[in-house]
């Protein structure tokens, strides 16, 4: 005779799930707090403003997934931000087609990651070194490339790319886009077995130099796309433009639930990990803290992230 009484649900199955999906149920709750603090937080301008606001660290955080997800770091894409947008607003400016911008801008972000890959994989210099050197040489260029000045005098239909409607539109089509190659290519999938084992990978027979390679270069062209955005935020070519920007893409990616270690992640996790970090951001904004209080927060957020994902790899 069979009982009709179910087993419990074992812990390990709970924690398991907890685990994977903290970041869904902490933006969740993140946004009932708000909602239920302040009648400002649901109002179409202000959810309108953290969309425009966070789509650039987004986007940047989508490339930095995949280099994350193979144990590695790209520090250089908030200088990248900022050469990428001043070359592409001084091509407008010559009085060239927005398309021709918008490309001219992609191509230096892919032209940067291009660079950091080979060095990574052909001199076999670290990535945190080669990508603190490049962040450097980087935005050394975008001072450089105009003796410091801004580039205005942008046309408007340039801006008009970084509105709402747009925004959505290019920053759901990166992460659609960086899902399918993900989960739906063998690309995909070798990206998560050369975080995972990199050695182990390579006698499985995936070219992990050639790999990295594509990663880094992937990561340089969301870079320069986030660049153009900013520039058209902006309206203006300016060289300090995406400063801090690396830090924020990481703190996102990590927030997500994407392992330091490589290996485990997941894209749709890094996107909840940005707009849970960007939220934090308005709501803090919205109570009126300090700026230097919102820095100590964001700073407790990643370490405790962080930790998260200590505990994940020890269970």
């Amino acid at each position: 005779m069979t009982s009709s009484h179910q087993p419990p649900v074992p812990s390990h199955r709970v924690r398991s799930w907890l685990s994977k999906n903290a970041i869904f149920v902490a933006l969740a709750v993140e946004c009932l707090v708000l909602a239920v603090a302040t009648d400002a937080f649901f109002t179409l301008d202000n959810l309108s403003n953290v969309l425009r606001q966070n789509a650039f660290t987004a986007i940047l955080a989508a490339g930095m997934t995949f280099v994350i997800l193979t144990a590695g770091i790209d520090l250089s894409v908030g200088s990248i931000v900022g050469l990428s947008g001043m070359i592409c607003a001084d091509v407008l400016v010559r009085g060239h087609g927005l398309a021709a911008g918008v490309a001219v801008g992609l191509l230096v972000g892919l032209g940067i990651g291009v660079v950091n890959g080979l060095v990574i994989t052909k001199v076999k210099i670290p990535p945190f070194i080669v990508t603190l050197a490049m962040m450097q040489v980087v935005r050394g260029a975008a001072f450089k490339y105009t003796d410091a000045r801004t580039i205005s005098g942008l046309p408007v239909s340039f801006a008009m790319l970084s509105e709402s409607l747009p925004t959505f539109g290019i920053t759901a089509a990166a992460f659609v886009l960086a899902w399918l190659v993900l989960t739906r290519t063998p690309f995909g999938r070798h990206v998560y077995a050369t975080g995972g084992n990199p050695e182990a990978a390579w006698l499985s027979g995936i070219r992990v130099k050639r790999l990295l390679f594509a990663v880094y270069a992937l990561c340089g062209a969301t870079a320069g796309l986030a660049g153009v955005l900013v520039a058209s935020r902006l309206s203006a070519g300016y060289p300090r433009a995406g400063e801090f920007y690396e830090l924020d893409a990481i703190a996102a990616v990590v927030v997500g639930g994407t392992s330091l270690f490589g290996g485990r992640g997941s894209i749709w996790g890094t996107l909840a990990g940005a707009f849970f970090i960007g939220i934090l951001n308005n709501g803090l904004n919205l109570f009126r803290v300090s700026t230097y209080d919102q820095m100590i927060v964001k700073g407790a957020v990643l370490l405790a992230a962080a930790s998260l994902d200590r505990w994940r790899a020890s269970s």
